[in-house]
């Protein structure tokens, strides 16, 4: 029996059967966490925002065809970088994630799941159906971009190869080895000429900032897989960013 999951027609569900152990931290978490604990940035309460979704993939790191990455470094997470011609988040690493389309269902039931399936098979080439998804985190928002951001959180239970599909809005595909961003010198605090300070993480030649390094800072942490790093040490952005 098989936990797949696949956008399209039938239901999108959540399973944890099965599940590697090592995500056993990973799951108590999205259970237990609350909105206040992942972001200040909570959903406007008149229901304004347009609802997007980002999927969250876990891979077990063992070689899994991406066209960027270090296979078999342990468990790893599946990342993209943004074109920098795109007008939002330009240049950006993030999840592969976008707005929910009519046809992927109620915001409210497995619309976010179909989603986030969607845009990442869109964005990267993923196969839905190797993909099991076995939670969600709380609704956030990106006041910047107006967003409703539903995270989905899934394990690569069938790796497939995965890589750029429109180069107009993917720059590259990459994974990232959770150990390496638990390493205390692949982590810095980004400072933007408006003030704002959030976690950044320096890995696979890239740098991981903002509501994407967030949601990874926190999730490092209530999995209890953080180790302490430099708050101090500091990672200017420029207006553009």
């Amino acid at each position: 029996m098989t936990h797949a999951s696949n956008t399209q027609g039938g239901a999108v569900t959540l399973s944890k059967v099965d599940l590697p152990a090592w995500l056993d931290p990973v799951v108590r978490a999205a259970e237990t966490v609350e909105p206040v604990q992942l972001s200040r940035f909570l959903p406007p309460e008149d229901g304004a925002g347009r609802q997007s979704a980002v999927l969250i993939l876990f891979g077990d790191g063992d070689g899994d065809g991406s066209s960027d990455g270090d296979g078999g470094r342990g468990p790893e997470l599946l990342l993209m970088e943004r074109a920098s011609s795109l007008r939002s988040h330009a240049g950006q690493p993030s999840f592969p994630g976008g707005a929910l389309d009519p046809e992927d269902g109620d915001p409210k039931g497995d619309g976010p799941l179909r989603a986030a399936l969607r845009e990442a098979e869109e964005e990267t080439g993923l196969d839905p159906s190797g993909v099991q998804l076995f939670g969600v985190l709380p609704k956030l928002y990106i006041p910047v971009s107006g967003f409703v951001v539903t995270p989905v959180l899934g394990w690569w239970r069938e790796p497939s190869p995965v890589g750029v599909v429109d180069p107009n809005e993917t720059a590259r595909v990459f994974t990232v080895p959770v150990v390496d961003l638990t390493d205390p010198d692949n982590r810095a605090t980004a400072v933007h000429p408006s003030g704002h300070r959030g976690p950044a993480f320096l890995v696979e030649s890239a740098l991981v900032w903002g509501f994407t390094a967030g949601i990874i800072d926190r999730l490092l942490h209530y999995a209890g897989w953080e180790r302490p790093w430099d708050r101090e040490k500091q990672v200017p952005l420029d207006w553009r960013s």
